[in-house]
């Protein structure tokens, strides 16, 4: 008697735990904590945008006139190779070369300086000094549109980077540079980039 109470015990046991295993199962990680790095959105394309400005070419000076030393305008920009099958692009410009102080005090790694995302899929240009078709996101100081280079200690490098998706972007307030990658993972079609540098020194 003992014997049958202690395999149906088990047996209840390890009903219990298939049960459970079933019913809690780890959930899948969410976009943004498996990928929300622009390494890793570029990484996942093997299609290439080209990106250019009439302002400065890759690896140059951006000059003063774009930066909070001058009238902080955006530059001109300009993208060819999208898929046939591009719905909308993602710009975003930001700087990885801020000083430890601030990463540590803000609990950033960069500071974004542009985010304009749902830019139409026929759309190969963003003139100079205006604001580009599309919606605009926050940059790192938490408002929208554009805001120029300004290095508080030494030169440094600014990338601007664009995104074909095959869709476009909902949200529900304006979003940040994270929330704009987070809902783009498995958009993206092509992508490019161009890197400019900036110093405050006379120009």
């Amino acid at each position: 008697m003992k014997v049958k109470l202690v395999i149906v015990g088990v047996l209840v046991l390890l009903l219990a735990g298939g049960v459970y295993a079933l019913t809690s199962s780890p959930k899948s990680p969410s976009p943004t904590s498996t990928m929300t790095d622009i390494t890793s959105l570029m990484a996942s394309t093997i299609m290439q945008l080209t990106l250019t400005s009439a302002a400065f070419s890759e690896g140059a000076l951006i000059p003063k006139k774009y930066s909070c030393d001058g009238q902080s305008v955006n530059p001109e920009l300009s993208w060819s190779g999208a898929p046939v099958d591009t719905k909308s692009f993602v710009l975003i410009m930001d700087d990885p070369d801020i000083p430890d102080s601030v990463k540590q005090s803000r609990g950033i790694d960069v500071f974004d300086h542009w985010v304009v995302y749902n830019i139409p899929g026929a759309v190969t240009e963003i003139k100079e000094a205006t604001k580009p078709e599309g919606v605009d996101g926050l940059n790192g100081a938490g408002k929208p549109g554009y805001t120029g280079p300004c290095p508080p200690d030494k030169e440094h490098r600014y990338f601007f980077y664009i995104f074909a998706l095959d869709t476009t972007l909902s949200f529900n307030s304006p979003p940040t540079k994270a929330d704009v990658m987070g809902a783009m993972i498995g958009h993206v079609l092509a992508n490019g980039q161009l890197m400019g540098r900036y110093n405050r020194s006379p120009q």
